[in-house]
């Protein structure tokens, strides 16, 4: 069985735990003998492939003069490629990142069939054009490549599956790794929310990454639950990784690791660890990561006068990540919506404890990880400090609950996505 995957990023070059779970889904693919063709809009030439065969579509050309593709963008005008937002910003945080002009519908029509078109591959102010010339270049690599199913990754990419099955008749899957509900809250970007569905009604089966998620889908998008199945994530395992660090401070260390958004719940951790710190003074706080609250996270940690026991990273990747959770003695996602959350996965693979919202995918399939509401500060400061301070509740936490993350295989979930596959390709 063959798949024509497209996804907007993929290892090293991440912007969050999508393009992580894009490589480990496709190694598991590999795994159980499916070949992936994976699009990505821009290759940077170290990308972590191997035996992953990556398309960029910077390098595909077409006649732009053929009615075929004119005839193909009026079908996707109505599917809404032209937003402008980003699957990892607010609308108020990429309004604020990058300063647009309002483009008129000719305007990016042009600039979708120039002869010339190269692909930032990033999320930037340019974002609504690279969707509507990915979607079109989609239908041109399906045409070349010979596939059984399209498999898309978020809804940046539903615009593409949905030209590729419109030239090849093959059946799509759409992947939900968030929704605008996650992102937004009850704030919804109807522009967002409309697409999202879009891609979502278009699509022959859609697999959630949780139940969490699922039932979003269904409740929200009004999506049949039949056509909806949830597959949770896995972690990729890493070999002759020393789990501990050295570090240059004797305290003990507490990590947030995400990006500084609604949807992560940056504020509580912060809140949290003002209480932690009017009982024990001996801890120091992290937070890795950058986003629209940013500004906002900084300023309440100078206003509760713990800046020297509070530090900020930035984004951090790769083996830095690696890094982080080698030094850290508790790791904490107070999620307000997370539709799954592979860093607490990453951060017991690297022996550090974890406290996760109850309001998390993750949440449904780790036992051995402290669960509290992302809104209740108390119970998240109290079991911070009770895993700084009670060594046989942190050993047993961290001993099981690696265990656990050790049988969360990509290959085992990449299985499962290979039974989707066969229900619609049959």
């Amino acid at each position: 069985m063959k798949v024509l995957m497209f996804g907007w990023e993929f290892p090293p070059h991440i912007s969050g735990g999508l393009g992580t779970a894009c490589y480990g889904l496709s190694k598991g693919l590999l795994h159980n003998e499916v070949e992936v063709l994976f699009v990505v809009p821009k290759m940077y030439g170290d990308e972590e492939g191997e035996s992953i065969r990556l398309i960029s579509a910077s390098d595909v050309s077409f006649d732009a003069s053929e009615q075929y593709y004119h005839e193909l963008w009026k079908k996707l005008t109505i599917i809404g490629v032209h937003s402008r937002l980003v699957p990892y910003m607010s609308p108020e945080e990429f309004a604020h990142a990058s300063k647009f002009s309002k483009l008129e519908g000719t305007d990016i029509e042009n600039s979708v069939f120039s002869k010339r078109f190269h692909f930032s591959g990033k999320y930037g102010e340019n974002l609504f054009k690279e969707v509507a010339r990915y979607a079109v270049v989609a239908a041109k690599i399906a045409s070349m490549y010979d596939f059984d199913v399209i498999h898309a990754h978020d809804w940046l990419t539903y615009p593409a599956a949905i030209a590729a099955r419109e030239v090849s008749g093959k059946p799509f899957i759409a992947h939900v790794h968030a929704t605008e509900f996650d992102r937004s809250g009850e704030n919804v970007n109807q522009e967002v929310y409309d697409m999202e569905r879009q891609g979502m009604m278009a699509a022959d089966r859609i697999i959630a990454v949780s139940n969490f998620t699922r039932n979003i889908i269904i409740n929200r998008y009004g999506i049949p639950s039949e056509k909806v199945v949830a597959i949770h994530n896995a972690v990729m395992p890493v070999a002759n990784f020393n789990t501990k660090q050295d570090r240059i401070f004797r305290e003990k260390l507490v990590t947030f690791l995400g990006r500084v958004t609604f949807q992560k719940g940056p504020d509580y951790f912060v809140e949290a660890a003002y209480k932690v710190l009017q009982k024990d003074n001996n801890v120091r706080f992290v937070m890795a990561g950058t986003g629209d609250m940013l500004p906002k996270i900084i300023k309440r940690v100078a206003q509760l006068r713990i800046s020297s026991k509070f530090h900020f990273t930035g984004f951090l990747k790769g083996w830095e990540v690696d890094r982080i959770f080698g030094m850290s003695d508790v790791y904490v996602m107070p999620s307000v919506s997370e539709p799954f959350g592979i860093s607490p996965l990453e951060a017991l693979r690297s022996s550090v404890p974890v406290i996760i919202s109850r309001q998390s995918g993750v949440a449904e399939i780790l036992r051995h990880a402290l669960k509290v509401d992302f809104w209740d500060v108390d119970a998240i400061a109290d079991r911070i400090y009770g895993l700084l301070h009670y060594e046989g509740i942190s050993k047993m936490f961290i001993k099981y609950g690696k265990a656990e993350v050790e049988n969360l295989k990509w290959d085992d979930a990449a299985g499962k996505v290979k039974g989707v596959y066969s229900e619609v390709v049959s």
